[in-house]
């Protein structure tokens, strides 16, 4: 749960331009970078380092990251010490640019708080933090657990493992449950809140967010540092950190719980750990970095709603994204709503609206279908949210999207990228360039987790924009279906640049199959056929294909391609049946250096573990 700060240390204050440069084919078909200037605008020298931008593959990566230690939020003014009773929301008043408020350690303040604009600046800060010496906190870097608010376990997640359960965090409680606890006014910013624990009372319908912000302004530098945000065990709370149009705002080293929307009878649909990318003022750039990610929906979800501004430059890391499978209906421990309904259970991570994503060094576990999703993990799908009989975001996209160095585990289906319509036909703007590489999917269970059992779904809906510029490499899969789920009407544009190149997967039941439809330009089950009548251009070579099935023989496939017979002659150190292996090539392997750029086939186990050992 430790992880270093960014390694390109950028200011929360900085505003670039957007990206103009093509990258090659080269970047497109092996992955590989390419650096070039970029010069950012509007950014005091000093407060900022420039960052040339660099691409991976197809997709361009942030240009600006967030740098959110405490060294970069100072706070050079007095220190304020409220107890247990105290008038919080006078002493917030009261607070100078540059003032910290010391909350007693173990007391909790109900209320709604107000946190106004104060027209603070970059070299005074405002933190509201717990009283508890820095001593009794985990080191800054390192991520809360529930075991400082005095909590020993929490059924059905991972275990705390506390070295003590002293309560050395304060507690904000919301008094009014629809109202967050903490509310950000417009135009406010510079607050950083540390060590603190925010929650809602049991019972009293919906909360819809524990920290929210205005849609009227936008909410410039804002951190919240070590912080536990937790709903209550059945009752409805949407949303813990709700966006809005911030900008430089980063979530760090914390810990969610408890946000889920109750199925049927519910007053809510998506339950979201952080949630935002709407509205019509700027947003970015983010970072979401090494935080406990628990929501029924999605535990980062941007877009699904009013748009005509896109957030970027968001880098999301070390984060694990978690669902507790006592959620599911049939499990040993269910819990839903008091009222027995379970909650919908979406996705781990959604766009639908962002540009410029690191997705890097990320830990996401068990995601199911049920209601209007069929247990994908990860989903790269613009939308131009419908609502009523408007459809109220043409402008949004998602371009430029990095996932990489990460694991998905638990899932009835892995990745969809496509590019669709509104249930209005509303087209987004722009679905395009992603770099999906090193990664590795295993417990595909369809069964369990009420999936259809893929790989990735690659797919352009009738008038959507062209799905365009897609590279999937060195990836290590185990779908229990399909490798690939394709889907383009015969009327429509081929999707331009897709590329699967340098990895090992289970080849399925129907390795190479169709979204459906009379007209889709898929064959079922015959790859040499799919491809050049979906893709132009299209690679897909240096892939070992384990265990094909009869009706998918080995002329049907492009050639360049390995077909080993089992799991055994693939040469993993521990396959362990798709559920929990080492991943990693044995030296005897036949698909060591096997890969079109002379590395091992299959995702770079060495780079995950190195990423994601702190994570759990």
């Amino acid at each position: 749960m430790h992880r270093s700060e960014n390694l390109s240390p950028l200011s929360f204050r900085i505003s670039v331009r957007v990206r103009a440069v093509a990258f090659s084919f080269l970047a497109l078909l092996f992955g590989v970078g390419i650096t070039c200037n970029v010069a950012a605008q509007d950014v005091p020298a000093a407060l900022s380092t420039q960052n040339s931008a660099k691409y991976d593959g197809p997709a361009e990566l942030p240009l600006v990251y967030v740098q959110s230690a405490l060294a970069n939020t100072p706070a050079p003014g007095k220190k304020t010490t409220v107890n247990a009773g105290g008038d919080l929301q006078s002493a917030i008043n009261a607070a100078a640019c540059g003032d910290t408020l010391m909350l007693q350690a173990g007391a909790t303040f109900t209320g709604n708080y107000n946190f106004p604009n104060k027209s603070c600046d970059d070299q005074h800060w405002i933190i509201v933090r717990t009283a508890s010496a820095d001593s009794t906190l985990p080191p800054e870097g390192t991520r809360i657990t529930p075991c400082y608010a005095g909590v020993a376990s929490l059924p059905g997640r991972p275990p705390l493992n506390c070295k003590s359960t002293k309560n050395v965090m304060a507690k904000l409680v919301s008094k009014v449950t629809a109202t967050a606890p903490v509310t950000f006014a417009s135009g406010a910013g510079h607050y950083r809140l540390l060590g603190l624990e925010l929650t809602r009372p049991v019972g009293g319908g919906i909360t819809y967010a524990l920290i929210s912000m205005t849609s009227d302004s936008t909410n410039d530098g804002l951190v919240f540092d070590r912080l536990w945000l937790h709903g209550t065990a059945q009752d409805e709370t949407q949303k813990g950190v709700s966006l809005f149009s911030s900008t430089n705002l980063a979530v760090v080293d914390s810990y969610f719980t408890d946000f889920h929307c109750i199925s049927i009878s519910g007053a809510c649909t998506d339950g979201i750990a952080i949630g935002g990318g709407n509205g019509d003022l700027p947003m970015g750039p983010y970072k979401f970095d090494d935080n406990f990610l628990e929501a029924s929906g999605e535990g980062i979800l941007l877009g699904g709603s009013e748009a005509t501004k896109t957030p970027g430059d968001i880098e999301v890391r070390y984060n694990h994204f978690f669902k507790p499978l006592t959620w599911l209906k049939g499990q040993a421990g269910y819990v839903g709503g008091s009222n027995g309904n379970p909650f919908i259970v979406k996705n781990h991570f959604e766009l639908k609206n962002a540009q410029r994503v690191l997705f890097e060094g990320n830990i996401l576990e068990y995601s199911w279908g049920g209601f209007s999703q069929v247990g994908f993990s990860i989903l790269l799908t613009p939308k131009n949210q419908a609502s009523g009989s408007l459809n109220v975001c043409p402008l949004c996209q998602v371009t430029d999207v990095t996932v990489r160095y990460s694991t998905i585990s638990h899932v009835g289906s892995g990745l969809q990228v496509a590019n669709g319509l509104s249930s209005n036909n509303g087209a987004p703007l722009a679905g395009e360039r992603y770099s999906i590489h090193d990664i590795t999917v295993d417990d595909i269970n369809p069964t369990l987790y009420a999936g259809t059992g893929v790989l990735a779904q690659v797919s352009m809906g009738i008038g959507a924009p062209v799905l365009q510029d897609v590279l999937f490499n060195h990836i290590t899969g185990f779908p229990y279906d399909e490798v690939l789920n394709v889907g383009d009407d015969t009327s429509s544009p081929k999707m331009v640049n897709f590329t699967f190149n340098n990895s090992i997967v289970n080849a399925g039941l129907y390795p190479v199959w169709s979204t459906g439809g009379t007209t889709n330009c898929a064959f079922f089950n015959k790859p040499i056929t799919t491809f050049p009548a979906c893709f132009n251009p299209w690679y897909f070579t240096n892939n070992a294909i384990v265990a094909l099935p009869k009706n998918t023989p080995i002329n049907d496939w492009p050639t360049g391609n390995f077909f080993p017979a089992n799991m055994t002659a693939v040469g993993f150190t521990k396959y362990n049946n798709g559920i929990g292996g080492n991943y990693q090539l044995l030296p005897t392997s036949p698909y060591k250096n096997a890969g079109t750029d002379g590395l091992d086939l299959g995702a770079n186990i060495t780079m995950i573990n190195s990423l994601t050992k702190n994570v759990y």
